[in-house]
């Protein structure tokens, strides 16, 4: 039966007759002994170092069996960023929506309100600030400004997130080169590219919170023109103030020329307004966004530590990727960015008291705009050292849980989006 379909190819083959047996007969032989040949040096072509393999013609030929690891440059794909993008625009909000009360308390006690300045320095305070907005106001005014707050906090929060993804992936490109400095530079750079395209809402924000007279409610259109409209002159120096009143006692000529040399610049307003307090808040973002990252990446570290993996990690899910670490537990994640929120918030803490003073010097005092070094000599003047901590207390109560559901949500949303 065997040599039939040999018989039959050679017969279908252009230029052999079936005619001449003898010939088909030579054939068969020739191919019977070429096949012994080769089974007799089997054993050498299998001893015979094998041959480099030809590049695939299509790169996917040899994915199909053996799938290709995900690496560093899916970080950069269309699908990573904007996954990451709302994974961190969610996480914003969901945390923002949990502190809202207390942050407009701290708001209230950090701008020095005169009507709550008598609640600061304690936790009773806090409560009865608490108390006396909801009398007022009622539930509504516990959230005042959080509309504002939620249309800056998603792409704030979404740039963070996204930028600390990026950034991360240049600044640490293999696992080898990852250390704290590292760790620490990424997170910084991903917390003042995000405060740079959003700080405009959060004055606007800052400004609705620190309104407390019923009689006098702004809204997010008014509050916009009037702080586009607020004109800020430079305060008159004893030195200008001196040349001027030198000048009333010579010559009209004279008198002209030096009203021009002590003449105040024009007065400034306009889209410069919405900046106001920002040189503050990119010092202060500088510790607070790369202490965060760099002490959540550190504790989840050390939660995933083998001796304790069990208690604290999940199993991977189906769509986990690759070379990512094993997800915490519900617990362990809430706790790892808890810590990160209390180390990030004391250390950038004295700063953004400065720029919130900085924030609403539109709303109180003689308009005057307040450089930082001016605004920190006016709080240790008024409170001391004590007044660059004020509402610190609150403040951990606010950062604590803000930092720890923003990072939870955020990770659960990489997990559910397979990212």
């Amino acid at each position: 039966m065997p040599p039939a379909p040999a018989l039959m190819g050679h017969a279908s083959m252009p230029g052999v007759s079936p005619s001449h047996p003898h010939r088909l007969q030579q054939d068969v032989n020739v191919n019977i002994v070429g096949v012994s040949e080769s089974s007799r040096g089997g054993a050498a072509a299998v001893a015979a170092p094998p041959t480099a393999k030809e590049p695939a013609v299509c790169p996917t030929d040899d994915e199909a069996k053996i799938p290709r690891a995900k690496s560093a440059k899916d970080k950069r794909s269309f699908d990573y960023v904007w996954k990451s993008g709302v994974a961190g625009g969610m996480a914003g909000c969901a945390a923002k929506t949990v502190v809202a009360p207390l942050d407009r308390v701290k708001i209230l006690f950090q701008s020095h309100n005169p009507h709550f300045v008598k609640y600061t320095g304690s936790w009773f305070g806090v409560g009865q600030a608490i108390k006396d907005i909801y009398q007022q106001d009622g539930p509504l005014g516990l959230f005042r400004g959080h509309s504002a707050t939620l249309l800056r906090i998603f792409p704030y929060a979404a740039i963070k997130f996204l930028a600390y993804e990026q950034i991360r992936a240049i600044v640490i490109p293999r696992r080898d080169k990852e250390t704290p400095f590292r760790r620490l530079i990424s997170g910084s750079l991903a917390g003042v590219t995000s405060v740079f395209f959003t700080y405009p809402l959060e004055v606007i924000r800052v400004r609705l919170a620190f309104e407390t007279k019923k009689d006098s409610r702004s809204t997010f259109r008014s509050i916009c023109r009037q702080i586009y409209h607020e004109r800020h002159s430079p305060k008159p120096t004893p030195a200008a103030t001196a040349a001027a009143d030198l000048a009333a006692g010579v010559s009209a000529s004279s008198s002209h020329a030096a009203a021009v040399a002590v003449a105040p610049r024009a007065p400034s307003f306009g889209l410069a307004n919405f900046y106001r307090g920002f040189s503050p808040t990119l010092l202060g973002m500088l510790p607070y966004a790369g202490m965060s990252f760099l002490t959540h990446d550190t504790v989840g570290d050390l939660m995933r530590h083998p001796l304790i993996a069990k208690y604290t990690t999940l199993p991977r899910p189906e769509n986990h990727p690759p070379g990512k670490p094993a997800p915490l537990r519900s617990w362990a994640e809430l706790f790892t960015g808890g810590i990160a929120g209390l180390v990030s918030q004391t250390a950038s803490y004295p700063l953004e008291v400065i720029r919130r003073r900085m924030q609403v010097g539109g709303a109180v005092g003689d308009g005057h705009r307040m450089r930082i070094g001016e605004t920190a000599k006016m709080i240790m003047r008024e409170r001391g050292i004590r007044g660059f901590f004020v509402g610190l207390t609150i403040g951990y109560v606010k950062v604590v849980p803000m930092v720890a559901v923003s990072f939870y949500t955020y990770d659960r949303f990489k997990t559910w989006l397979g990212i």
